[in-house]
């Protein structure tokens, strides 16, 4: 029984260790998506990078084998990202699936929102990975995007939803939330993120909600400006 207690507790050490790990790897990744994509991952190297991190290029070593792999690992971080914080939203929302629906866009734009400059680099520089590397951007994204898609099935089978191609749709809500990050320039001067998300929802779900149940989610489909 004492045994078993000891393998259950928790090294602090280990733990400590850990998030040291995971500072200094969001810490380099921030600082390689910033130069990458301002600069465009050819003219950058890894001292340039280590540079912007403040931080020896010895030290990017021990976390990344070469630009290549650090490139890789910046787009990914995004994908990852979407992988757990899009059931957290969903575990946070209404049972409905439009409402459901809804809270994923919006996590999906909010973490777009939270990696600009790696979402951007992704549609410039994954051109530049290997053939391995692409497979894997593409098999994630697939996966990260499921959430979409089984919610519109659970909307057409709930009565709520429109019959629509859901991998179609899915992928519109994707273009949509990366937008944000693509078109910032152009955005940032009217619309904060949260009116981008509340209008764009409304644009969407005009086209996906059963007309007969259209009272049912006004506020979604007509969002109103919030007060101040």
């Amino acid at each position: 029984m004492g045994s078993t207690r000891r393998a259950t507790e928790v090294d602090p050490d280990a733990a400590a260790r850990a998030v040291r790990v995971e500072q200094r790897s969001r810490q380099l990744l921030d600082a390689a998506a910033r130069l990458m994509e301002r600069e465009g991952s050819q003219a950058v190297s890894m001292q340039a990078v280590a540079d912007e991190a403040g931080v020896s290029v010895g030290l990017i070593y021990r976390y990344f084998g070469g630009k290549d792999e650090l490139l890789l690992a910046v787009i990914v971080d995004v994908l990852d990202t979407f992988a757990s914080r899009i059931p957290a939203a969903l575990e946070a929302a209404e049972a409905d699936p439009v409402h459901r629906l809804a809270a994923a866009f919006r996590a999906y734009c909010e973490v777009i929102d939270e990696h600009r400059h790696a979402a951007v680099l992704t549609y410039r520089e994954s051109k530049s990975l290997g053939v391995e590397g692409r497979e894997k951007i593409k098999d994630l994204e697939i996966k990260t995007s499921e959430p979409l898609r089984t919610l519109l099935r659970q909307g057409i089978d709930a009565g709520t939803v429109v019959d629509v191609d859901v991998d179609l749709v899915a992928y519109n809500m994707l273009l949509l939330a990366h937008g944000w990050a693509l078109k910032h320039w152009h955005f940032e001067r009217s619309l904060g993120l949260d009116q981008y998300v509340r209008e764009q929802t409304a644009l969407i779900l005009r086209g996906l909600v059963e007309p007969r149940r259209s009272r049912d989610y006004r506020s979604l489909l007509d969002p109103v400006a919030p007060e101040f």
